[in-house]
């Protein structure tokens, strides 16, 4: 019986060099390693709690090949592997994953390969927030990685806020928050811009703000009056009427929340003030002069 367990321990277990322990329990560790590949068993659980709390989050195992024993105490004491990203609100997701190839000498092409096949959206699947990146996986397992981390955190985000989690109503929620996004001067000033959108779109007016044109790789790039002429995407809403199809970066918990929770106006324009807060107003003749007010 000894011998039996003995021999087991010292049995080999074959890992890659860097795994991901996600938050939970023991069990639910040696799960995620068993669906990664790694030959571990249930049992594993019990020795691993007497050797100690496994690290959370992407760790760096010394060999591919070692006895079970060792890489179960591996996993308590290995260090982490990671780097750390930040992806802000109202960034795009191709300028995300250029930032992402050029950290960590990545293949920008096979991170976006891999993004198109596995994301819900064509934007706005990622969270912004601060990411601890492991340093050696592939590309796809990166972005396999980094949309289901967010997926549970929309998620969570949509149950907060009472809304379905389904595709398409989620999508929409989804796509005006990046408007809003794009297009407010502030977080204060968001509840407005919802506001304005609404608005617009109950009278058949075309939205015409700026902020749709900065997608994908336009994301820092001046809309210029040539650009709102040549530019013919879904995006344009110069020239098309409502939201665009698609999300137009990738939105914070703000966002989200003003795009449910609009202000209470009849504002159906508003511009850019020198003190850089927007102006807001319901009729174009008064439109008309607080633009002129703004240029002086």
């Amino acid at each position: 019986m000894i011998f039996s367990f003995m021999t087991y321990l010292f049995s080999t277990v074959t890992s890659p060099k860097i795994v991901y322990i996600p938050q939970g329990s023991v069990f639910k560790s040696i799960a995620h390693l068993q669906s990664e590949g790694v030959n571990l068993h249930f049992f594993d659980a019990f020795i691993l709690r007497l050797l100690g709390a496994p690290q959370q989050g992407w760790i760096s195992i010394k060999e591919e090949k070692m006895s079970r024993i060792a890489y179960l105490y591996q996993l308590t004491t290995a260090k982490a592997a990671t780097r750390q990203i930040t992806l802000i609100p109202g960034e795009t997701t191709a300028v995300f994953l250029k930032q992402i190839a050029d950290a960590l000498s990545m293949d920008v092409t096979l991170l976006q390969k891999a993004y198109d096949q596995h994301a819900t959206y064509k934007e706005g699947n990622f969270v912004p927030e601060t990411y601890s990146i492991p340093n050696e996986p592939n590309e796809e397992k990166l972005i396999v990685h980094l949309l289901h981390e967010s997926d549970k955190k929309m998620k969570s985000l949509a149950n907060e806020y009472h809304q379905p989690f389904e595709k398409e109503k989620w999508l929409q929620i989804v796509t005006k928050a990046s408007v809003i996004q794009k297009e407010a001067a502030s977080e204060s000033d968001m509840p407005f811009v919802s506001s304005v959108i609404d608005n617009r779109i109950k009278k058949g007016m075309r939205l015409q703000m700026d902020g749709t044109l900065n997608y994908g790789e336009y994301s820092h790039q001046k809309v210029t009056a040539r650009r709102i002429r040549t530019d013919k995407t879904p995006y344009n809403t110069y020239k098309n009427k409502g939201l665009p199809t698609d999300p137009v970066c990738n939105v914070s918990k703000e966002a989200i929340h003003a795009a449910l929770n609009p202000a209470h106006t009849d504002y159906l324009y508003f511009v850019r003030g020198k003190n850089g807060e927007h102006i807001y107003s319901s009729y174009f003749s008064t439109h008309h002069k607080n633009i002129v007010n703004a240029t002086k």
